[in-house]
């Protein structure tokens, strides 16, 4: 029964509260338990407050048994992932170079209106050092890996929150993404995961890699999507970057489909690589919403430059996260972190701005494609899941985490909303990932594509404790 719960989505378990056949306390148990059987292989959290999370079941409980839930999340287990900070518990970022001895005071936006809607916080998930790579290990945490086959990494830098949702560690988790944090990991595990448009989940303190950086939900399902979504696009004064709250409950017009919609899809945005079995998986899904009544062919948006861009800024970034720590401090850290933040330390002024300004030109190149097409559709990522503990697959030539990650990137510097919603299996049995890419601000389009596929293609996720006990 347990694992049975644990395997719930959230939208699920609100249902059995309120209809009495379960409660919160049974819910956050079975996460619990998941957990505490997992983790230990999967590495999927750094830290569990068991004592705090039963606490707050128990006073969801008792609201149920009054009738008097607190807002649109009580009672449902969630994660944080380990660069959001949370009152009470430390905000270490991967990295031994953070102090854990400090006042720990303060709630991000995002997990404070998780609090205000009286969500379950479990604990803080893994990430690597700063969230600077697509895998997830770091020195201070150690390597964490993808419960479909724990000899593959689950990728990053959302590696632990998207291992936890797939194994059943709790129905929500929020991730963070900067170059594909949330989808990247969504699609090696074979979940669901969100970037909105930039500033539409409100961010304190922002991102150290600046405003490509986004907050997003991962999940098993694209109603839990919506639901979280909605909860943490609540507005923040202390988000310097923000949109106008626009007070949408983006769990509306879900089945409202996509007949109509014009949808370009793009096999390899650019001429990249992609692996067969992967491809051919994504071509069926795309295709498919022809099936579902929109017009789909094949198209893509100029995004020539965008890994020159990004390297700069995403190194630029990480040269002036340096300079907060002494060289003691820059010793503990991940080499290579070290490695892109003296490459960045080497960038002029001009270098940046030039990069700015080619950041520019691509964000008005996809509004101008997004005129003639509602939806971009392309892979999630050119392959599965590969070896843990490595930033690169083995002998693949490649250098650094964006050499395999064309598909993702791009859509951070156009703050443009982009989702990764699994698509298939391969023989391998490895998940792959179709990411549906909308115009800025048009989250709810995303939200309502993603519905559509994964009601006409419904994916029957698996209970991987079996893979997990092998």
């Amino acid at each position: 029964m347990s694992n049975e719960i644990a395997m719930l989505t959230a939208d699920a378990l609100l249902e059995r509260y309120r209809e009495g056949s379960l409660s919160p306390v049974e819910a956050t148990q079975a996460a619990l338990d998941r957990i505490d059987r997992h983790n230990g292989r999967l590495n999927a959290f750094n830290l569990v407050d068991p004592e705090a999370a039963l606490e707050a079941a128990r006073a969801s409980e008792e609201r149920w048994r009054l009738g008097v839930p607190r807002g649109r999340l009580d009672g449902c287990p969630v994660s944080i992932k380990d660069i959001l900070l949370t009152e009470g518990w430390p905000t270490l970022r991967g990295s031994k170079a953070t102090a854990a001895d400090q006042d720990w005071n303060e709630d991000a936006p995002a997990v404070a209106r998780l609090k205000e809607h009286g969500a379950v916080l479990l604990g803080k998930t893994t990430t690597p050092e700063f969230g600077w790579k697509g895998v997830t290990d770091s020195p201070l945490d150690g390597i964490t890996r993808n419960p479909w086959n724990p000899a593959t990494t689950p990728a990053g830098s959302s590696g632990g929150a998207s291992a936890a949702v797939a194994s059943g560690m709790g129905p929500l988790a929020l991730g963070t993404d900067g170059g594909g944090s949330v989808r990247i990991p969504a699609g090696f595990t074979g979940i669901y995961g969100l970037k909105p448009s930039f500033g539409r989940v409100p961010a304190y303190p922002l991102s150290p890699f600046g405003t490509v950086s986004h907050i997003g939900p991962m999940t098993r399902s694209v109603a839990d999507a919506a639901l979280l979504l909605t909860v943490i696009a609540e507005p923040d004064a202390r988000d310097a970057h923000g949109l106008p709250y626009d007070g949408g409950d983006y769990s509306q017009g879900l089945d409202d489909g996509v007949e109509g919609l014009r949808i370009a899809y793009s096999p390899s945005l650019g001429g990249h690589q992609v692996d067969p079995e992967v491809a051919a998986l994504v071509a069926k899904a795309a295709w498919s919403f022809a099936e579902l009544g929109a017009t789909v062919e094949i198209a893509e948006p100029d995004l020539s430059g965008a890994d020159a861009v990004f390297r700069c800024l995403w190194y630029a970034g990480a040269a002036n996260l340096m300079r907060r720590f002494d060289a003691e401090a820059q010793q503990q850290m991940d080499p290579g972190f070290r490695e892109i933040a003296a490459e960045g330390a080497g960038y002029s002024l001009l270098d940046y701005l030039a990069a700015v300004s080619r950041r520019e030109a691509l964000t008005v190149a996809a509004n101008r494609f997004h005129g003639d097409y509602d939806l971009l559709l392309t892979p999630s990522l050119p392959m599965t899941a590969f070896e843990a503990g490595l930033e690169v697959p083995k002998d693949s030539g490649m250098e650094r985490w964006p050499d395999w990650t064309p598909f993702s990137y791009p859509f951070n510097l156009t703050q443009q909303p982009a989702a990764s919603l699994p698509c298939g299996l391969t023989s391998k049995g490895l998940p792959v990932g179709l990411q549906i890419v909308g115009p800025r601000y048009g989250d709810a389009l995303v939200l309502r594509a993603s519905r559509a596929f994964e009601a006409a293609h419904p994916w029957a996720f698996p209970d991987l404790a079996t893979t997990l006990a092998e």
